[in-house]
Order: structure tokens, then sequence, then C-alpha cells
């Protein structure tokens, strides 16, 4: 379905309007400011204080209720196995949707909205794209076309970055990716120790795989989320953010000597919008359609998003 209209009598979900969603916040504290807000947001993908409290605020209400049950099972799984000393796991949160659709806003802001709870909890982000094969092996083995597709990724890795997570192991470490250089940075990482809660953030979070007909365990990296989101629009919008954001950084970050796309900021604007529109249908728009909108019915809540990035609709499953 094309929009999150309960066309069907048996949905698993409950659909809102955003004017109804931001009901449910009332009564909660806005702890960010206009400045805040502002510095959060991606580029092309305009946010303001008023959005926050009309839909994220609600999502961050509901988070809470949901990690509070979280903790309770655990308390209630410890002392039924009797393991005084059980490590509690983190909350994992993934959050899916296509290029240019917003999914970094929403992770950063989240982040923000959560560790600022009064039970302070500690709460990383992690992006996907440092799990993306470096370009090197990509070119190898002629994936740099469909980078961003399921198969470009380390997905051992990536099962094994979120297993050290699950397990509540400490120092788990993370590869660092460059939008500069358009690659992973050799020999760095970043290290979750711990956190109260998990943002997992990438294109393909909510994928799957074809299943073993021998009946072998096969995870998903969602097998280890305990929430999931997906960032939802029409194609003919998100291909016009594609498109105009990467135009705007034609004219900003491809100016940079240093970036893998710089040779695109010294083209006409005709020849480089001819270009934007090249990677969008031959790159973006089919994994899209063929990996990311597929994964859409997985997700625990469904924001779509209109004309002006705003959220107009709202899915959440039932329980």
């Amino acid at each position: 379905m094309d929009h999150l209209v309960a066309t069907e009598k048996y949905s698993p979900y409950r659909f809102y309007s955003a004017q109804r969603w931001g009901q449910f916040a009332e009564g909660a504290a806005l702890t960010l400011t206009e400045d805040e807000v502002r510095r959060l947001s991606s580029l092309n993908d305009p946010i303001d204080l008023s959005e926050v409290r009309r839909i994220y605020l609600s999502i961050s209400r509901l988070l809470s209720a949901h990690v509070e049950a979280s903790q309770l099972l655990f308390r209630q799984r410890r002392d039924f196995f009797k393991l005084p000393h059980a490590i509690k796991t983190p909350f994992i949160i993934g959050i899916a949707g296509s290029v240019a659709v917003g999914k970094s806003t929403t992770a950063r802001l989240l982040k923000e909205l959560l560790a600022r709870w009064p039970s302070s909890p500690k709460v990383d982000l992690i992006t996907t794209d440092g799990f993306l094969f470096p370009n090197e092996v990509l070119r190898r083995q002629n994936l740099m076309e469909r980078k961003g597709f399921p198969d470009s990724y380390d997905v051992g890795a990536l099962l094994r970055f979120l297993s050290s997570i699950k397990s509540g192991q400490a120092d788990a470490r993370a590869p660092v990716y460059s939008h500069l250089t358009y690659d992973v940075v050799p020999g760095e990482h970043v290290v979750i120790d711990r956190p109260d809660i998990l943002i997992f953030e990438g294109l393909n979070v909510l994928q799957t795989r074809d299943l073993p007909q021998d009946g072998k365990f096969v995870p998903f990296l969602s097998d280890f989320f305990d929430f999931a989101i997906y960032i939802d629009a029409d194609e003919a919008l998100i291909h016009d953010w594609y498109v105009e954001r990467f135009m705007r950084l034609r004219e900003t970050a491809f100016r940079n000597p240093k970036s893998f796309f710089h040779r695109y900021s010294e083209l006409s604007e005709d020849a480089a919008r001819a270009i934007a529109e090249g990677l969008w249908t031959n790159i973006n728009l089919k994994n899209l359609r063929e990996n990311i909108r597929p994964t859409r019915p997985r997700a625990d809540l469904i924001l779509r998003k209109g004309a002006d990035h705003r959220v107009e609709e709202v899915a959440l499953r039932k329980l």
C-alpha cells in the first residue's frame, strides 16, 4: 500500500493522524531548544520545535513505556532463572527507510530526547554505514553501483556487533565511515560500552534473507531489536528530496577537494542534475523498491511524511 490508510480489516496497525498523535504527548516536558533542533537536523531536512512537540515527543513517551516494560521483564526473568548477577542488556531501537527520507534526523532527535528522561539513561547511536565493505572490496566485487544494497554490507560484522551489544559485553567496536571520502576509515572504530539504549540506523536494518530449508537458525539484524521504526514517504517526494540535497551538497561539501564527489562540483548545474537523476534511478530508487520498502511492514512504528518533510500519518503496531 502507498498510504498508511487502514484499507484492510485485519491490519496489524492502528493508524493516527499527526494531530491525533501529537495529543499523546500532552503533559510531557519538551527538553530541546530550537537551536538544538536546528543543529540535530540534517541538510535539506527542515524540522522545528513544533514538529518535535507534535511527533517526536509522543514517540519518546511511547519508547519510555516500552523500555520500562522491558526492564520489568528482565527482572522477572532474572528472578525466574535465579540469576542474581545477570547483566541487563541494552534496549535496541532500529530505524529504517530510504536515502534522503530523514532517518538521521529522527535518530539524532530521539537520542537527545531519550537521554534527557528523568532517569538519565545512557543512549548511543550507530549507523550501518561503517559496516559497508571498503570501496576497494566493492570495486573488486563489482558492487560499487550497489553501494547501500544488502550485499554491500559486511553482514557478519553487523551481526557480531549487535550480538555483543545484546549480550551486554563491554567496549563493542563499530567501524567508522567518512561521508567525505565515501569510504570506511581504515583502522578507526567507535567504542560502545554497555548503553541503556542503542539506536541503530540504516537503509536495510529490517532486511530479511532466504531461510534455509534445513531449518537452521539464520539471524537477522532485526532479531536484536526491541523496537523498529520505518520512515516513509511517496517515491516522488523522496526523489525530489534526494536531487535537491545532491544539488545543495554540490555547492557545499562537494567543493572540498578531498570529497569523493568533488568532481561533481565542477559540472554545470544541468550536468550535475543529470548525474543526480541517474544516481537516483539506477541505484537509490532500485534499492528502495527491491530491498527497503518491502521491509516496511516489519516495523513497529511507521512515520509517513508529506511534501514539507513533516509527518502526516503514524501507524503503530497493535500489541
